[in-house]
């Protein structure tokens, strides 16, 4: 395998550098984020920023693009004959990733901050849910089409999944009421929500294959 030319690698980290403060920047500032402000926490100008970028929507769009590119990484991550294996492994890491502090702290800023940015919160809606819902239906439309997965909508199918593994804990944490913040409750959530999901949707082989390898951790 070929090195990554240099440039290329400094580009990658650049770009880190820039997500990471708009990562940062959501926890604290919401959807009032601003150019100047991801380009201090950076350690750019904003001139480079708009070079880079072309503007803030365009940065949005793609780091909700990586973020919905790392959150779907477990369902490609196992071989497609383990299909209770990808799903627990997505939903495993989708419960991780929404319970960590920064992110937990960023829902409740937008949330407060949608009816002021009604257009930048439909554009967040499509670039970083809507997109995850559509890249989920269509990993289940391709299981289906192998058999896995009884045929169905895949989008019914993808919305149920997404709302089945979160249940009601990011409403909790909105509220802040005690939630699921161990990762051995949250890992039994995930195999409870994973395992009700193919109980309604796996096909009869499928059903019985992920019955046999499975491993529960609750009665």
């Amino acid at each position: 395998m070929n090195s990554p030319h240099p440039a290329a690698s400094t580009l990658d980290a650049r770009d880190q550098r820039v997500f990471d403060a708009v990562r940062d920047l959501f926890a604290t500032q919401g959807m009032q984020i601003s150019m100047d402000a991801v380009a201090q926490q950076a350690g750019c100008s904003k001139q480079t920023l708009y070079s880079r970028y072309g503007s803030k929507q365009e940065l949005l769009r793609r780091v909700m693009q990586r973020h919905v590119s790392r959150a779907t990484a477990g369902l490609h991550s196992l071989d497609q004959g383990d299909l209770r294996g990808s799903l627990l492994r997505f939903a495993t890491d989708y419960l991780e990733h929404c319970n960590q502090p920064h992110v937990m702290q960023a829902r409740r800023l937008i949330a407060t901050d949608t009816a002021q940015f009604p257009q930048e919160a439909r554009a967040l809606y499509r670039d970083g849910a809507g997109a995850l819902v559509l890249h989920v239906a269509e990993w289940l439309a391709a299981r289906s089409t192998q058999g896995q997965l009884r045929h169905d909508d895949p989008h019914f199918m993808a919305e149920l999944l997404l709302s089945m593994i979160a249940g009601v804990d990011f409403e909790k944490q909105r509220f802040h009421t005690p939630h699921r913040a161990d990762a051995a409750e949250r890992r039994r959530w995930a195999e409870f929500s994973v395992d009700s999901f193919l109980r309604a949707f796996a096909t009869p082989e499928t059903a019985a294959a992920s019955h046999s390898n499975q491993h529960r951790s609750f009665s």
